[in-house]
Protein backbone atom coordinates (compact mmCIF):
# COMPACT_ATOMS: atom_id res chain seq x y z
CA UNK A 1 0.00 0.00 0.00
CA UNK A 2 2.88 2.69 0.75
CA UNK A 3 4.15 1.44 -2.50
CA UNK A 4 0.83 2.67 -4.48
CA UNK A 5 0.72 5.19 -2.55
CA UNK A 6 3.78 6.55 -3.09
CA UNK A 7 2.78 5.96 -6.65
CA UNK A 8 -0.57 7.97 -6.38
CA UNK A 9 1.60 10.52 -5.05
CA UNK A 10 3.94 11.23 -7.92
CA UNK A 11 1.63 11.37 -10.26
CA UNK A 12 -0.21 13.87 -8.62
CA UNK A 13 2.65 16.09 -8.72
CA UNK A 14 2.97 18.81 -11.78
CA UNK A 15 6.87 17.64 -11.76
CA UNK A 16 6.94 14.27 -10.93
CA UNK A 17 8.48 14.86 -7.62
CA UNK A 18 6.94 13.83 -4.03
CA UNK A 19 5.46 16.61 -2.51
CA UNK A 20 7.73 18.49 -0.07
CA UNK A 21 10.73 17.04 -1.59
CA UNK A 22 13.53 19.20 -2.49
CA UNK A 23 15.31 19.99 -5.55
CA UNK A 24 18.19 17.46 -4.93
CA UNK A 25 15.29 14.63 -4.98
CA UNK A 26 13.42 16.23 -7.67
CA UNK A 27 14.30 13.40 -11.15
CA UNK A 28 16.72 15.66 -13.59
CA UNK A 29 14.86 16.15 -17.30
CA UNK A 30 17.59 15.93 -19.98
CA UNK A 31 16.54 17.43 -23.34
CA UNK A 32 18.08 15.51 -26.26
CA UNK A 33 20.54 17.17 -27.67
CA UNK A 34 19.78 18.38 -30.99
CA UNK A 35 22.76 17.57 -34.02
CA UNK A 36 24.81 20.47 -34.54
CA UNK A 37 24.15 20.87 -38.62
CA UNK A 38 20.88 20.74 -37.60
CA UNK A 39 20.65 23.62 -35.41
CA UNK A 40 23.03 25.77 -38.34
CA UNK A 41 20.48 24.99 -40.38
CA UNK A 42 17.45 26.16 -38.26
CA UNK A 43 19.54 29.44 -37.45
CA UNK A 44 20.05 30.02 -40.92
CA UNK A 45 16.72 29.50 -41.71
CA UNK A 46 15.41 32.12 -39.08
CA UNK A 47 18.04 34.59 -39.58
CA UNK A 48 16.94 34.24 -43.71
CA UNK A 49 13.23 34.75 -43.06
CA UNK A 50 14.23 38.08 -40.70
CA UNK A 51 15.46 39.65 -43.62
CA UNK A 52 13.43 38.36 -46.03
CA UNK A 53 10.49 39.72 -44.34
CA UNK A 54 12.53 43.25 -44.08
CA UNK A 55 12.55 42.76 -47.78
CA UNK A 56 9.31 41.84 -48.71
CA UNK A 57 8.12 45.43 -46.67
CA UNK A 58 9.32 47.11 -49.48
CA UNK A 59 8.60 45.02 -52.65
CA UNK A 60 8.64 47.82 -55.07
CA UNK A 61 12.27 48.32 -53.77
CA UNK A 62 12.99 44.65 -53.74
CA UNK A 63 11.84 44.50 -57.57
CA UNK A 64 13.56 46.98 -59.34
CA UNK A 65 17.26 45.92 -57.24
CA UNK A 66 16.46 42.27 -58.52
CA UNK A 67 15.84 43.48 -62.07
CA UNK A 68 19.19 45.78 -61.37
CA UNK A 69 20.36 42.54 -60.36
CA UNK A 70 19.64 40.41 -63.69
CA UNK A 71 20.62 43.52 -66.31
CA UNK A 72 23.85 43.88 -64.44
CA UNK A 73 24.93 40.13 -64.57
CA UNK A 74 23.43 40.12 -68.37
CA UNK A 75 26.03 42.12 -69.41
CA UNK A 76 28.30 39.13 -69.55
CA UNK A 77 26.26 37.11 -72.32
CA UNK A 78 25.93 40.53 -74.29
CA UNK A 79 29.37 40.50 -74.57
CA UNK A 80 29.76 37.18 -75.24
CA UNK A 81 26.93 37.92 -78.31
CA UNK A 82 29.14 40.38 -79.67
CA UNK A 83 32.01 38.48 -80.25
CA UNK A 84 29.70 36.34 -81.84
CA UNK A 85 28.93 39.25 -84.38
CA UNK A 86 32.36 39.40 -85.61
CA UNK A 87 33.44 35.54 -85.23
CA UNK A 88 31.37 32.00 -85.68
CA UNK A 89 33.45 30.34 -83.54
CA UNK A 90 35.66 30.98 -79.93
CA UNK A 91 38.33 28.71 -79.12
CA UNK A 92 36.49 25.76 -81.65
CA UNK A 93 33.34 26.53 -79.66
CA UNK A 94 29.82 27.46 -81.10
CA UNK A 95 28.03 30.29 -79.22
CA UNK A 96 24.94 27.14 -78.04
CA UNK A 97 27.88 25.26 -76.72
CA UNK A 98 29.41 28.37 -74.90
CA UNK A 99 26.30 29.42 -73.24
CA UNK A 100 26.01 26.00 -71.77
CA UNK A 101 29.07 26.47 -70.27
CA UNK A 102 27.61 30.22 -69.43
CA UNK A 103 24.29 29.40 -68.15
CA UNK A 104 25.78 26.01 -65.86
CA UNK A 105 28.83 28.17 -63.92
CA UNK A 106 26.30 31.56 -63.65
CA UNK A 107 23.20 29.04 -62.56
CA UNK A 108 25.76 27.78 -59.91
CA UNK A 109 27.73 30.53 -58.57
CA UNK A 110 24.03 32.43 -58.19
CA UNK A 111 23.13 29.64 -55.98
CA UNK A 112 26.06 29.75 -53.43
CA UNK A 113 25.89 34.07 -53.87
CA UNK A 114 22.30 33.54 -52.44
CA UNK A 115 23.20 31.37 -49.88
CA UNK A 116 26.79 32.36 -48.89
CA UNK A 117 27.52 35.55 -49.89
CA UNK A 118 26.92 37.30 -47.12
CA UNK A 119 30.60 35.78 -46.31
CA UNK A 120 32.58 38.11 -47.65
CA UNK A 121 31.31 40.33 -45.35
CA UNK A 122 33.44 39.04 -42.19
CA UNK A 123 36.42 41.14 -42.58
CA UNK A 124 34.76 44.11 -42.01
CA UNK A 125 33.09 42.66 -39.09
CA UNK A 126 36.37 41.38 -37.55
CA UNK A 127 37.90 45.31 -37.88
CA UNK A 128 34.96 46.81 -36.26
CA UNK A 129 34.45 44.36 -33.84
CA UNK A 130 30.63 43.09 -34.60
CA UNK A 131 31.52 39.85 -35.06
CA UNK A 132 31.71 39.54 -30.91
CA UNK A 133 27.92 39.48 -30.84
CA UNK A 134 27.90 36.81 -32.61
CA UNK A 135 29.95 34.35 -30.75
CA UNK A 136 27.63 34.93 -27.31
CA UNK A 137 24.54 34.06 -29.67
CA UNK A 138 23.40 30.27 -28.91
CA UNK A 139 23.70 29.29 -32.52
CA UNK A 140 26.59 28.05 -35.01
CA UNK A 141 28.89 31.39 -35.97
CA UNK A 142 28.83 30.24 -39.55
CA UNK A 143 25.12 29.94 -40.44
CA UNK A 144 24.67 33.90 -38.48
CA UNK A 145 27.72 35.05 -40.68
CA UNK A 146 26.07 32.79 -43.83
CA UNK A 147 22.65 34.14 -43.34
CA UNK A 148 23.65 38.10 -42.10
CA UNK A 149 21.65 40.83 -44.83
CA UNK A 150 20.42 37.45 -46.49
CA UNK A 151 19.47 39.45 -50.12
CA UNK A 152 16.55 37.59 -52.00
CA UNK A 153 17.33 40.21 -55.07
CA UNK A 154 20.51 37.76 -55.66
CA UNK A 155 17.97 35.84 -57.59
CA UNK A 156 17.97 38.13 -60.56
CA UNK A 157 21.47 36.15 -61.34
CA UNK A 158 19.87 33.20 -61.06
CA UNK A 159 17.75 33.33 -63.03
CA UNK A 160 19.47 34.84 -65.90
CA UNK A 161 21.81 31.45 -65.58
CA UNK A 162 18.65 29.41 -66.26
CA UNK A 163 17.46 31.52 -68.90
CA UNK A 164 20.81 31.23 -70.85
CA UNK A 165 21.18 27.71 -69.69
CA UNK A 166 17.63 27.31 -71.25
CA UNK A 167 18.57 28.75 -74.63
CA UNK A 168 21.79 26.03 -74.73
CA UNK A 169 19.38 23.33 -74.07
CA UNK A 170 16.78 24.29 -76.17
CA UNK A 171 19.45 24.73 -79.15
CA UNK A 172 21.82 22.29 -78.93
CA UNK A 173 21.48 19.37 -81.07
CA UNK A 174 22.04 16.67 -78.06
CA UNK A 175 22.35 13.26 -78.13
CA UNK A 176 20.61 12.46 -75.01
CA UNK A 177 20.89 9.73 -72.81
CA UNK A 178 19.59 9.04 -69.01
CA UNK A 179 23.20 9.83 -67.50
CA UNK A 180 23.42 12.93 -69.75
CA UNK A 181 20.18 14.07 -68.27
CA UNK A 182 21.15 13.32 -64.66
CA UNK A 183 24.30 15.06 -65.57
CA UNK A 184 22.62 18.51 -65.56
CA UNK A 185 21.14 18.88 -62.44
CA UNK A 186 24.67 17.47 -60.60
CA UNK A 187 26.55 19.73 -62.03
CA UNK A 188 24.20 22.20 -60.89
CA UNK A 189 24.05 21.34 -57.07
CA UNK A 190 27.89 20.14 -57.33
CA UNK A 191 28.71 23.56 -58.74
CA UNK A 192 27.10 25.05 -56.43
CA UNK A 193 28.97 23.20 -53.53
CA UNK A 194 32.02 24.25 -55.06
CA UNK A 195 32.03 27.75 -54.93
CA UNK A 196 30.11 27.48 -51.55
CA UNK A 197 33.02 26.25 -49.99
CA UNK A 198 35.04 28.97 -51.83
CA UNK A 199 32.93 31.16 -50.22
CA UNK A 200 33.61 29.78 -46.89
CA UNK A 201 37.45 29.37 -47.40
CA UNK A 202 37.70 33.18 -48.23
CA UNK A 203 35.89 33.95 -45.30
CA UNK A 204 38.34 31.62 -42.90
CA UNK A 205 41.23 33.58 -44.75
CA UNK A 206 39.69 37.25 -43.59
CA UNK A 207 40.42 36.06 -39.70
CA UNK A 208 43.71 36.25 -40.73
CA UNK A 209 43.72 39.22 -43.63
CA UNK A 210 40.86 41.08 -42.33
CA UNK A 211 41.09 43.01 -45.45
CA UNK A 212 40.86 40.44 -48.12
CA UNK A 213 37.70 40.12 -49.09
CA UNK A 214 38.80 40.78 -53.08
CA UNK A 215 41.37 38.45 -52.62
CA UNK A 216 38.02 36.16 -51.92
CA UNK A 217 36.28 37.91 -54.76
CA UNK A 218 39.15 37.00 -57.00
CA UNK A 219 38.10 33.30 -57.12
CA UNK A 220 33.97 33.47 -56.55
CA UNK A 221 32.95 35.82 -58.96
CA UNK A 222 36.57 35.56 -60.64
CA UNK A 223 36.28 32.08 -60.81
CA UNK A 224 32.57 32.53 -62.44
CA UNK A 225 33.75 34.76 -65.33
CA UNK A 226 36.95 32.04 -66.02
CA UNK A 227 34.17 29.50 -66.33
CA UNK A 228 31.80 31.18 -68.88
CA UNK A 229 34.53 30.54 -71.66
CA UNK A 230 35.26 27.27 -72.94
CA UNK A 231 39.03 25.57 -71.62
CA UNK A 232 40.76 26.01 -74.97
CA UNK A 233 40.92 29.43 -75.06
CA UNK A 234 43.43 29.77 -71.63
CA UNK A 235 47.03 28.66 -71.08
CA UNK A 236 47.42 25.31 -70.19
CA UNK A 237 49.25 26.06 -67.18
CA UNK A 238 45.67 27.80 -66.23
CA UNK A 239 43.83 24.95 -67.18
CA UNK A 240 45.89 22.87 -65.02
CA UNK A 241 45.55 25.15 -61.93
CA UNK A 242 41.57 25.13 -62.09
CA UNK A 243 41.98 21.71 -62.27
CA UNK A 244 44.27 20.55 -59.92
CA UNK A 245 44.65 23.51 -56.96
CA UNK A 246 41.64 25.35 -57.17
CA UNK A 247 39.15 22.82 -58.88
CA UNK A 248 36.47 25.02 -60.54
CA UNK A 249 36.81 23.11 -63.71
CA UNK A 250 34.83 20.24 -61.82
CA UNK A 251 32.09 23.03 -61.99
CA UNK A 252 31.08 23.11 -65.73
CA UNK A 253 34.43 22.65 -67.88
CA UNK A 254 34.33 18.67 -67.21
CA UNK A 255 31.04 17.70 -67.34
CA UNK A 256 29.66 20.07 -69.71
CA UNK A 257 32.20 18.77 -71.88
CA UNK A 258 30.70 15.30 -71.22
CA UNK A 259 27.56 16.36 -72.11
CA UNK A 260 28.56 18.27 -75.28
CA UNK A 261 30.32 15.48 -76.20
CA UNK A 262 33.66 17.22 -76.68
CA UNK A 263 37.68 16.17 -75.35
CA UNK A 264 38.82 16.99 -72.08
CA UNK A 265 41.05 19.15 -71.66
CA UNK A 266 44.79 18.32 -70.57
CA UNK A 267 44.36 15.04 -71.83
CA UNK A 268 42.07 13.52 -68.92
CA UNK A 269 40.47 10.54 -68.91
CA UNK A 270 36.49 10.29 -69.23
CA UNK A 271 35.57 9.30 -65.94
CA UNK A 272 36.61 12.50 -64.25
CA UNK A 273 33.24 14.06 -65.73
CA UNK A 274 31.09 12.02 -62.58
CA UNK A 275 33.68 13.14 -60.10
CA UNK A 276 31.90 16.96 -59.32
CA UNK A 277 30.27 15.59 -56.47
CA UNK A 278 33.32 14.20 -54.58
CA UNK A 279 35.11 16.90 -55.63
CA UNK A 280 32.64 19.01 -54.34
CA UNK A 281 32.78 17.50 -50.70
CA UNK A 282 36.70 17.49 -50.75
CA UNK A 283 36.49 21.24 -50.81
CA UNK A 284 34.04 21.31 -47.97
CA UNK A 285 36.85 19.80 -46.00
CA UNK A 286 39.86 22.11 -45.71
CA UNK A 287 36.92 24.91 -46.02
CA UNK A 288 35.53 23.74 -42.51
CA UNK A 289 38.79 23.22 -41.06
CA UNK A 290 40.07 26.51 -42.22
CA UNK A 291 37.40 28.03 -40.68
CA UNK A 292 37.15 26.66 -37.54
CA UNK A 293 40.88 27.17 -36.79
CA UNK A 294 40.15 30.82 -37.93
CA UNK A 295 37.30 31.11 -35.51
CA UNK A 296 39.57 29.66 -32.79
CA UNK A 297 42.40 32.14 -33.34
CA UNK A 298 40.14 34.79 -33.66
CA UNK A 299 40.35 37.59 -30.49
CA UNK A 300 38.39 40.18 -30.02
CA UNK A 301 38.91 43.76 -30.45
CA UNK A 302 38.50 44.76 -27.38
CA UNK A 303 35.62 47.75 -28.51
Amino acid sequence: MADATGAVEVAGTADGARPGAGPADRPEVVFPERPRLFEGVRAYGLIAMMWLRSTMAYRASFAMTAFGNFAATAFDFVAILLMFSHVDRLGGYTLPEIALLYGVSGTAFGLADLLLGSMDRLGARVRDGTLDTLLVRPAPVLAQVAADRFALRRLGRVLQGVLVLGYALVTLDIGWTPLKVAMMPMMLLSGAAVFGALFVAGAAFQFIAQDASQVQNAFTYGGNTLLQYPPSVFAKDLVRGVTFVVPLAFVNWLPALYVLGREYPLGLPGWVAFLPPVVAGLCWLPAGLGWRAGLRAYRSTGS
